[in-house]
């Protein structure tokens, strides 16, 4: 039987995506072993982060700086946004360095089910970059559910107002499946073949 605080640790790693309490357990005995080196970088790497953590002013991804990094990067094509549900999603996309422009992040998704509404999504600030000049194209990478298209469709709606190219990714993307999930293959595929929408 493990101390109170092991176990305090363990049920604190199983509320991680993709770890439940047999998996935590397995990590909480391999850092107990490796506590004179991983578990010191770990300690060292989570106050790091906990203390610089910002979300950017701009694009509301998450950074230790701000505006974060993509944002800063005088390569990165400011004409073009590329609108997302969540970090998630910003990261999977920009992991496979296929789409050169900047990025927004709504976080999350219009859902009547779950009572999101515009108001609580980072909407009215993509229309005010929007609204402010210097964008050719925003391209709505929503997840490929319901609720994914239809905060695509109402944003689609929104932006018809302005001199802007309207394109979505492909329909390749597996209906009901998430972009953090999908290998990068497929999604160079969905940007390369991104389409405007209506």
């Amino acid at each position: 039987m493990a101390s109170q605080e092991i176990e305090t640790l363990a049920a604190a790693l199983a509320r991680l995506p993709g770890l439940g309490p047999r998996s935590a357990r397995r990590a909480v005995l391999w850092l107990v072993k490796q506590r004179e080196t991983a578990l010191v970088e770990l300690l060292s790497a989570l106050e790091t982060v906990r203390d610089r953590l910002v979300e950017c002013p701009v694009c509301f991804n998450v950074d230790t700086v701000s505006p974060c990094g993509i944002c800063a990067d005088p390569r990165r094509d400011p004409r073009a946004i590329c609108v997302v549900e969540d970090v998630a999603d910003l990261w999977a996309l920009d992991r496979a360095r296929l789409f050169a422009g900047t990025y927004h992040v709504l976080g999350g998704r219009l859902s009547a089910l779950d009572g999101v509404r515009p108001e609580d999504l980072a909407i009215g600030p993509l229309l005010g970059r929007v609204a402010a000049g210097g964008i050719d194209e925003v391209v709505l990478a929503m997840n490929a559910t319901l609720e994914g298209q239809t905060t695509a469709h109402y944003l689609a709606e929104r932006l018809e107002q302005y001199p802007v190219r309207i394109t979505q990714l492909a329909h390749g993307l597996p209906v009901g499946g998430e972009l953090d999930y999908l290998d990068e293959g497929t999604l160079a595929q969905a940007l390369r073949a991104r389409r405007p929408l209506a």
